[in-house]
């Protein structure tokens, strides 16, 4: 046997070497496509087909629904939205996880071990959860926090925090939090407690170390929580279909009813593929920017 090996020619072997990364990842490969890529064709391809209420889904090529979409200020102004809570949410997590993963980074081992076990905590939990704890806290006349706001005589009526675009942002802010904060602390293991200390012993007072110091070295990580932040809210569907109801319809709460109340399949289809194509090229170009302005850190 060992002679047979031997004697096989050296082109045969690194053929199989060759290969071996493809047999090996052929299954996941196959999975990808099956799951994912296929999926997603089908998609596109039923967002050209026709619907009527009484004759159904036709498949034919036609670009009703793109027109329809184009042309409707309705889905201009639900796209709309969709966006710009998705921004208020990206901003809010910013402004609040930033100085959290700094706070976190500066703890001692035990304290910051609990603490990030708080922060990771509600991902344990269900978005749908989450999301309802805020609608029996802010619910109208019956919510907690407003039943006690107004029986201390502080508020007259309730806060309005239920069918409005600033309940959802405060709502996909508490759910997209720990993603802000994992990715600044990331980036805040790289700086090297050292330097604040230099800086600080040359003169540099607390908020000239933390904008000429520290914000230059974590905001890579900013900007990559804030890709994965925008991304997550704009895509939402549990927390805007419990917070917005049918009063306040983003993208893709209004996919899901096209698709289950109304039937319009194909229209449900041109909605979800036009949010993702929006999605992908606003990541995809928002990436390739930081890793051109930060590409140092990158490396």
């Amino acid at each position: 046997m060992s002679a047979v090996a031997d004697t096989a020619p050296p082109g045969a072997a690194d053929a199989r070497i060759a290969r071996a990364p493809w047999v090996l990842s052929a299954p996941a490969l196959m999975l990808f496509v099956g799951v994912l890529l296929i999926p997603l064709a089908m998609t596109v391809m039923l967002s050209f087909h026709d619907w009527g209420q009484y004759k159904g889904i036709e498949p034919v090529f036609i670009l009703k629904n793109w027109h329809e979409i184009a042309t409707d200020p309705y889905y201009a102004e639900m796209f709309w939205r969709t966006f710009r809570i998705a921004i208020l949410t990206t901003l809010l997590t910013a402004l609040l996880g930033a100085p959290e993963a700094y706070i976190l980074n500066r703890m001692s081992g035990r304290w910051k071990s609990f603490f990030l076990l708080v922060i990771l905590g509600p991902l344990l939990i269900s978005v749908v959860a989450r999301t309802l704890g805020w609608a029996l806290l802010f619910g109208g006349n019956n919510g907690l926090v407003n039943k006690l706001l107004m029986s201390a005589g502080l508020i007259r009526a309730p806060i309005p925090f239920m069918f409005t675009e600033t309940g959802m942002v405060i709502a996909l802010a508490h759910v997209m939090m720990p993603f802000m904060v994992l990715s600044v602390w990331a980036a805040l293991q790289r700086l090297d407690p050292q330097i604040e200390n230099a800086a600080m012993s040359l003169g540099a007072g607390p908020i000239t170390t933390i904008r000429r110091i520290i914000m230059p070295q974590i905001m890579p990580g900013v900007l990559s929580g804030a890709i994965i932040v925008f991304s997550l809210s704009a895509s939402a569907f549990a927390t805007p279909a419990i917070i917005g109801g049918r009063r306040l319809k983003v993208a893709a709460t209004l996919a899901y009813d096209e698709f289950l109340n109304t039937l319009n399949w194909p229209l449900g289809a041109a909605v979800a593929t036009l949010l993702l194509v929006a999605l992908v090229l606003i990541v995809v170009g928002s990436n390739a920017l930081i890793e051109r302005r930060y590409a140092e850190v990158f490396r």
